[in-house]
């Protein structure tokens, strides 16, 4: 049988949409705001030979892991899958991400048979550990970083085990919430069985399965080709962590590129060992990177599938910092090492298809967690956020402003949402000025952020990178600025942070985040005089800076500028 070309676009269609529809289902039915505001999490859909067959526009580090996830997770349990079970997992070295990261898999039944296997993921507030929030930025081992549950049968037939889930809420700070949030991936997984299960009604079983082949090799013809017109060779390129969390040291990645014909070959020869502190990433979140930048600098209509990835090969050397050896720390390297590893894979890339890669964004999530016991409640309470910060400028165009870049794509938690739940008062949310770095086009600029601790005590731990070295810039542009993590006490004194933490917070001490802006793109001599006169009107950038960075830009021009009258101008238009 050879499904015909309409047949397979609606399956294709249905399919991802199904995923969507699973995401929805999560995010509203969620207790955390981390995953009902932040939407940190992410669905897809499996074919019954578990290659991934569509996937929502959800979190790049998640998705470009779950299909490591789904292989390694189901070879727990060959041939004793039955309707209505549900594998529950976290390790890291089986799930591909970190603990907090719980993945959640369900076989799809039709007629006794597995036709396929819905699965999502979603990062919990909190899973146990040292510190509050499960990430802490001083973990020397993966035991300090929560709970670490192999994969299990956390629902059989329909029914949720309930001395598992016992045994699982009791090493949690709030387990109402991770219940609740649990629930919420069971509510998205049986979505999506329903959805595939009418596809395979509508169309048949055979039909489902062919449309499905023929996708996956639709998407490798489309990969291939991008690659082929790629410029033959191998390009290098590396950069590096600013610590381990436990240590000052700077930590490198690098990474060989080599072109041959439609192939790639990622090969991270060269990257230094696995550490003691918590920037391990495992081998899930290094291909999540390569397969996020590679969509990248490709034909963003590809569908993303198992036959995308079909031509690239990954090597990454054992006991490194990209395929790290189980205990080691994992908590950062989701989250911080999987930005670098990006901006590395983007430098390499920038030799071979110039005038699709950006200067470099924030590269980091600037992730805070923070808990303690509620005064008005009596309980624990743990939360989690990332935070917005600066993208690169590119060809044609500026950096986009407080935004979350790269593998997080996850949104603002909003601070109602947040002052409603937890004893926090926030003070402080604005972009942050003269952090873009100047270029023809100038890099996006990241964002201040400060709340105050309302409770008598909290923990607090930061997970950040950029503090020492700063996003670069690319063929001429400048870097974009710094990140920034301060504590103000309540007696005046003020403290900085290291940029991967955990310390004591006490009662009126105010928490302060300033995340770094992007590199620019091109020379900032060749930025047009109207668009830094638009810069200085918005705020985005101070009159010293363009003194300093445009200035040159003004006097070729000729153009008469009166400082003062802009200053003024910019006041009115602020208070207006």
């Amino acid at each position: 049988m050879k499904v015909d070309p309409v047949t397979v676009e609606v399956i294709k269609g249905a399919l991802t949409y199904a995923a969507e529809e699973m995401g929805i289902t999560l995010r509203n039915s969620a207790y955390s705001p981390n995953i009902k505001e932040r939407m940190d999490c992410s669905c897809t859909i499996f074919d019954h030979k578990k290659r991934l067959a569509a996937q929502a526009e959800h979190i790049p580090v998640h998705l470009g892991s779950m299909a490591w996830a789904v292989q390694e997770g189901l070879g727990y349990f060959k041939g004793e899958l039955e309707e209505g079970d549900m594998i529950l997992f976290n390790d890291p070295y089986i799930s591909g991400t970190h603990l907090p990261d719980i993945t959640l898999i369900s076989p799809i039944f039709l007629d006794d048979e597995i036709i396929g296997y819905v699965a999502n993921k979603a990062h919990h507030s909190d899973v146990g550990g040292k510190a509050p929030g499960s990430m802490a930025g001083d973990a020397t081992e993966l035991y300090q970083e929560g709970i670490i549950i192999p994969p299990v049968k956390f629902v059989a037939k329909g029914k949720i085990d309930g001395d598992l889930a016992g045994f699982i809420l009791s090493n949690v700070r709030t387990p109402d919430v991770m219940m609740g949030d649990l629930r919420a991936q069971m509510a998205a997984n049986i979505l999506g069985e329903r959805k595939v299960v009418e596809i395979a009604k509508r169309y048949g079983v055979n039909v489902l399965h062919e449309a499905i082949e023929a996708v996956l090799d639709y998407s490798e013809k489309m990969m291939r080709a991008e690659i082929d017109k790629m410029l033959e060779g191998q390009y290098e390129a590396e950069d590096c962590l600013e610590d381990t969390g436990v240590s000052d040291e700077a930590v490198k990645i690098k990474v060989a590129v080599t072109v041959r014909g439609s192939n790639l070959k990622i090969d991270y020869t060269g990257t230094d060992s696995q550490v003691d502190g918590p920037i391990n990433a495992v081998w899930g979140v290094t291909l999540s990177g390569v397969y996020y930048t590679l969509k990248c600098v490709t034909d963003p209509t590809i569908p993303t599938n198992d036959g995308c990835y079909r031509p690239v090969e990954v090597y990454a050397p054992k006991g490194t910092i990209l395929n790290p050896v189980s205990p080691a720390p994992v908590a950062g390297g989701n989250v911080e090492t999987s930005q670098r590893n990006v901006d590395v894979l983007l430098k390499a890339f920038a030799q071979i298809v110039p005038k699709r890669v950006c200067a470099a964004c924030q590269g980091t999530m600037n992730n805070v967690s923070v808990g303690g016991v509620n005064p008005k409640t009596g309980k624990p309470w743990s939360f989690y956020e990332t935070i917005a910060g600066g993208f690169g400028g590119r060809q044609g165009s500026d950096g986009i402003d407080a935004i979350h870049t790269h593998m997080t794509n996850t949104m603002n938690t909003p601070i109602e949402a947040i002052e409603g739940i937890y004893p926090i008062r926030f003070l402080k949310y604005e972009l942050r000025r003269d952090c873009g770095g100047p270029g023809k086009w100038r890099g996006g600029v990241g964002v201040e952020r400060s709340w105050m601790l309302l409770a008598p005590s909290a923990t607090l731990s930061v997970l950040a990178e950029r503090n020492k070295f700063p996003p670069w810039g690319l063929y001429g542009g400048k870097p974009g600025a710094k990140g920034e993590y301060l504590i103000l006490k309540r007696d005046g004194r003020k403290a900085k942070l290291k940029s991967k933490c955990t310390v004591k917070m006490s009662q009126g001490d105010t928490f302060v985040v300033r995340t770094p802006g992007g590199g620019g793109y091109g020379d900032p001599l060749e930025r047009k005089p109207e668009l830094v006169l638009r810069d200085v009107i918005n705020d985005l950038v101070s009159l010293d800076s363009v003194r300093n960075d445009y200035g040159v830009i003004i006097e070729l021009k000729t153009m008469k500028i009166d400082w003062e009258a802009t200053k003024i101008l910019r006041e009115k238009m602020k208070n207006e």
